[in-house]
C-alpha cells in the first residue's frame, strides 16, 4: 500500500510538471514574455509542492528539470517555433494560473483545461479580414491621411490580409512572404491613387502595411532585454527587425521599378 501511494505521488508530480511545461509552451508560442512563462511554470510547480523545479526559457524553447534527494528526477525539452501572437490564449493561461493558486483544480483538471485552451478557435476569416481593413484605414487616418486615403487603405488592408491567409501563411517563408506583402500593398496603393481612390500614396502605404508589422514581437524583445533575458530578447528583436527590412524591401522594390519605368514620375 505504501509503495502504491509513493508511485501515485510520483505520477501526480510528473503530471504537474507536464502541465507546467504545457502551460509554458502555450504562453511562449502565443506571444508571452519570457518572465511570464518562467513565473507561470514556477507558480504551478510550487503550488503542488514541486520545490526542485528549474526552468530555462528561450524565445523558441523551454528546458524544464526537477528532482533531488526527496523528489523523483524529471527532464524535458520542448522546441517552440517563433510564430504569431494569440493573446486570448495567453490571457486564458494567466487566468488558469490564478485559479490554480486559489486551489480550484486538481492536476488532472488542469490538464483538461490546458487542452481546451490549446483548442481555442481563432477569429473567423471574415472577422480577421475586416479587422485588417479597419486597422489599415484607422492607421492611415492617424498618420494624417485624408478620408479618401483611408478608404483606399481600408481596401488595401482587406486584400493584404486575404494574401496573408491564403498564400503567405500556408505556402511562403517569412522573408518571401513579407517582401511580397510590402510589394502587394505598394502596387495596390499605386493603382488606387491612379483611379482616383486616394490622394496621398505615402499615407496609404504606411497605414496599409501595419497588419504586417510585428509590434508584439518587437515590444516583447525590448522587455526581455530590459528584464535581463538577453538571448531571448535579441532573437525576438532580430526576428522583428528582419520583418521590418523585408516589408521595406518589398515597398522599395515596387517604387524603384515604377520610377525606372516612368522616368522618375511617380504619380
Amino acid at each position: 500500500m505504501k509503495e502504491q501511494r509513493i508511485v501515485t505521488e510520483a505520477q501526480e508530480r510528473r503530471l504537474v510538471l507536464d502541465c507546467a511545461m504545457q502551460a509554458g509552451s502555450i504562453l511562449l508560442k502565443n506571444g508571452a514574455e519570457i518572465f511570464r512563462v518562467e513565473e507561470t511554470v514556477a507558480r504551478m510547480c510550487s503550488h503542488y509542492g514541486v520545490e526542485s523545479e528549474k526552468a530555462f526559457v528561450l524565445s523558441n524553447g523551454i528546458f524544464l528539470t526537477a528532482g533531488n534527494g526527496s523528489e523523483p528526477f524529471y527532464a524535458k525539452v520542448q522546441h517552440i517555433p517563433v510564430s504569431g501572437a494569440r493573446l486570448d490564449r495567453v490571457a486564458a493561461v494567466n487566468q488558469l494560473s490564478r485559479e490554480i493558486e486559489e486551489g480550484n483544480y486538481s492536476p488532472q483538471e488542469i490538464k483538461r483545461k490546458l487542452d481546451e485552451i490549446e483548442r481555442m478557435p481563432g477569429k473567423t476569416t471574415g472577422i480577421r479580414l475586416l479587422a485588417s481593413a479597419v486597422g489599415s484605414g484607422c492607421f492611415c487616418c492617424m498618420f494624417g491621411g485624408s478620408p479618401l486615403d483611408c478608404l483606399g487603405a481600408f481596401l488595401t488592408g482587406f486584400i493584404l490580409y486575404a494574401y496573408v491567409l491564403k498564400l503567405f501563411t500556408p505556402h511562403l517563408s517569412k522573408i518571401i512572404g513579407n517582401i511580397g506583402g510590402g510589394a502587394l500593398v505598394t502596387v495596390m496603393c499605386m493603382l488606387l491613387c491612379r483611379i482616383g481612390l486616394g490622394e496621398s500614396m505615402n499615407y496609404m502605404i504606411i497605414g496599409s502595411i501595419m497588419p504586417l508589422v510585428p509590434g508584439i514581437a518587437f515590444t516583447n524583445g525590448v522587455r526581455d532585454i530590459a528584464d535581463g533575458d538577453y538571448i531571448a530578447g535579441s532573437v525576438r528583436l532580430l526576428d522583428a527587425i528582419l520583418v521590418f527590412v523585408c516589408i521595406a524591401a518589398g515597398v522599395g522594390l515596387v517604387i524603384t521599378t515604377y520610377h525606372g519605368l516612368t522616368g522618375g514620375r511617380l504619380l
